[in-house]
């Protein structure tokens, strides 16, 4: 039985991972790191309110077999570029070095179509660079999931989401062959393909695109 870690785990994706983390026979312990209550409770869970600016108060926390990484902002919502790439880049990086100090096994990271460390886009290229951060780790399997755009109910508006969703799902009969995996997907879905890509713990460094998250999460 086994003790699964989460940051990110009150957003769209996060959110959902929980709920299935907390009914799943896999484990016996699910921890997450959140920066206020998220009112849940539940037997199997331990959350820890932390500052995530102050990595010296929760080093020895970082402690269990998979470590779920679904945090992730905008840079709307962040209010610039740095403070965009503190969340996207730098907690997963410092929690990533305390999980491999604590001897955590598997990290699982949710990135986005496309990351790529060299792009001209700063949201594909922090994507790209903290995938490229783990490629060099030393977990015993590391999976990097490229979601395409994201369907679901979110605890805040975002417009460009909800009209890149709605366009992309009227013109759905075009994502066919090679755009299949630009296709929205649901963040239930993406959940759901996390928990199960966990349970496989491929050895090494595997990066699973939208159309493949699609058939394993059904």
């Amino acid at each position: 039985m086994k003790s699964a870690l989460i940051i990110g785990s009150t957003g769209l994706i996060g959110s959902e991972l929980v709920n299935l983390l907390l009914d799943s026979n896999d484990y016996t312990k699910v921890l997450t790191f959140v920066k206020r209550d998220s009112g849940i409770k539940h037997p199997k869970l331990t959350q820890y309110v932390i500052d995530f600016d102050k990595p010296e108060t929760y080093t020895d926390l970082v402690v269990g077999d998979d470590f779920f990484c679904t945090i992730g902002t905008t840079i709307k919502k962040a209010g610039s570029q740095n403070a965009f790439r503190k969340v996207d880049f730098e907690y997963p990086k410092q929690f990533a070095a305390f999980a491999l100090d604590n001897k955590v096994k598997q990290f699982l990271i949710i990135s986005s179509l496309n990351a790529d460390a060299m792009s001209g886009n700063f949201y594909l290229k922090t994507k790209g660079e903290i995938q490229d951060f783990l490629k060099n780790c030393a977990f015993e399997s590391v999976a990097v999931l490229q979601p395409s755009l994201l369907l679901g109910n979110r605890t805040e508006f975002r417009l460009g989401e909800k009209v890149g969703a709605f366009f992309m799902n009227a013109f759905s009969f075009f994502f066919q062959g090679n755009l299949k995996k630009y296709k929205p997907i649901e963040g239930k879905t993406v959940a759901k393909a996390l928990l199960k890509i966990a349970q496989k713990n491929v050895k090494g460094f595997k990066i699973y695109e939208s159309d493949v998250m699609q058939e394993i999460g059904q």
